[in-house]
């Protein structure tokens, strides 16, 4: 595979773990490398690296250019594997021109990222003026190392993010976002002689970025469960026993499951129609290829008290989720959004996350305040974080057009120039480095965020060689 020094690095970035929040052992591993590579490493005190490399003879004079992505990765498994993301390496393998990992989330978002930074730190044969290489961690659950930018660590006049998912796309600006998260306390009761207990799952969803993906019909496990929870609740005497689902903020949940119990005698009807609800939506939703129903008996003894679990489903069930507005400026690009990302209940606690995204700061303040609405009259407590801001687009970029002059002569086509739904930590740096001109761009990936997703692998070398031609192409500063 090409270039080679490219996957070298990326296969030796998937033998360390690095889940969000947990990035001590790929900090170390990078140190290690820069070490014994003579470059120049310096950390901050979140546990951002900052790495230097001299300019190659005769391009001293050429403006700074930082490569930037980060460390983390989301870690995200099918129910079938074993697999611990503290310990363990990711287990990559090919099909056809695309590589993916076996059960798991491959890691390239955005450690294909890494490692071609990596691989410009080190490749004799290109050409560049100083080049400055961040790497930042815990991207993915909050933008910790990108909030924990200061003003001065990085020198760039301009910089590449490496964190975006489709090749021949440049991409200019992103959404802002913030978590909205609820909290609902709820009693338990015994649950009623002659009721029967089953257990219902909703199972291998495709799922996906809620950004990057949540226009691209994708089912929320969560709100498909409660779909049939809440046709339930209306038809059957239901008691909710259980809800668990979904796992992080910005993934479409793959996964749901609540155990129920119904009285004797309704215990073959529940079943006929769930049958039912699962052939709905196998129809509604029939490229979703792998998707499992399942209802099976359960052991219960107590239940959340009735009045409870009733407004919990319908809140559940109210809840915006999927795109709320699309923009009026920028045809086919999702402006306000918001995912429902988890349900669990733990002990006398159901705790709910869910993240909202916009383009327009305003628009996004108002949707988080309308899930609160929504989830504050079923007796939830909730709190929206401050989020992280948005990407205003720049059309003028200098940087922008060296890119998009340099793909047209190494292709022999235009790329196209967009913003993205997804969030971005340009947001962040264009508020603490205001003068700094930026683009992102990347490898095509599918699947982020969920155990399908892959990486097609022509076209890393498409962009290396596009990053390789940016550098050598900077003018003097």
């Amino acid at each position: 595979m090409e270039p080679k020094l490219v996957f070298d690095y990326f296969s030796q970035i998937n033998k360390v773990p690095r889940p969000s929040k947990k990035e001590e052992k790929i900090i170390a591993f990078l140190q290690q490398w820069a070490k014994d590579n003579d470059i120049e490493c310096h950390a901050d005190e979140t546990g951002n690296l900052l790495m230097r490399k001299g300019a190659t003879p005769g391009m001293e004079n050429k403006a700074t250019v930082v490569l930037q992505g980060h460390m983390d990765m989301v870690c995200e498994k099918t129910s079938d594997c074993n697999i611990n993301f503290d310990t363990d390496p990711i287990e990559t393998y090919i099909d056809g021109d695309w590589m993916r990992a076996k059960g798991t989330t491959l890691g390239a978002d955005d450690g294909i990222g890494i490692a071609l930074a990596m691989a410009a730190l080190t490749d004799s044969k290109i050409e560049h003026g100083p080049l400055e290489c961040l790497f930042t961690r815990d991207e993915e659950t909050g933008l910790t190392g990108a909030f924990a930018i200061k003003p001065g660590f990085m020198t760039g006049k301009y910089l590449i993010n490496l964190d975006s998912e489709d090749e021949g796309e440049i991409f200019i600006g992103c959404a802002g976002g913030a978590n909205t998260e609820a909290t609902l306390d709820v009693e338990t009761e015994d649950l009623p002689a002659n009721y029967f207990p089953v257990r219902l799952s909703i199972d291998k969803l495709r799922g996906g970025h809620s950004g990057d993906d949540i226009n691209k019909h994708r089912p929320n496990a969560i709100k498909l469960l409660v779909r049939f929870l809440d046709q339930a609740r209306e038809k059957y005497d239901i008691r909710l026993t259980d809800i668990q689902g979904g796992n992080l903020h910005n993934a479409i949940p793959r996964q749901a499951e609540a155990v129920i119990a119904v009285p004797f005698k309704d215990k073959e009807n529940i079943r006929v129609d769930f049958n039912v609800f699962s052939r709905e939506i196998e129809e509604e939703y029939h490229d979703e290829a792998s998707m499992t129903t399942h209802m099976e008996s359960e052991e219960a003894s107590s239940c959340i008290r009735k009045d409870i679990a009733d407004k919990l489903i319908m809140a559940l069930n109210a809840v915006d989720n999927g795109v709320y507005e699309m923009s009026i400026d920028l045809p086919g690009l999702v402006e306000t959004s918001s995912n429902l990302a988890s349900v669990h209940l733990e002990g006398d606690k159901v705790r709910l996350v869910t993240s909202q995204r916009s383009s327009i700061d305003s628009q996004r303040k108002a949707l988080s305040a309308s899930v609160s609405s929504a989830l504050r009259l079923a007796g939830f407590v909730t709190k929206t974080a401050d989020g992280y801001p948005g990407w205003k687009p720049n059309a003028e970029s200098k940087l922008l057009k060296i890119a998009v002059d340099s793909y047209k002569r190494l292709f022999g086509k235009e790329p196209k120039v967009k913003a993205i739904h997804a969030g971005l930590e340009c947001g962040l740096f264009s508020e603490k480095y205001p003068g700094m001109d930026m683009i992102s761009f990347g490898p095509t990936l599918r699947g982020v965020h969920s155990p399908d997703e892959c990486l097609l692998i022509p076209t890393v070398d498409m962009v290396w060689k596009h990053i390789t031609a940016i550098l050598k192409d900077i003018p003097e500063d």
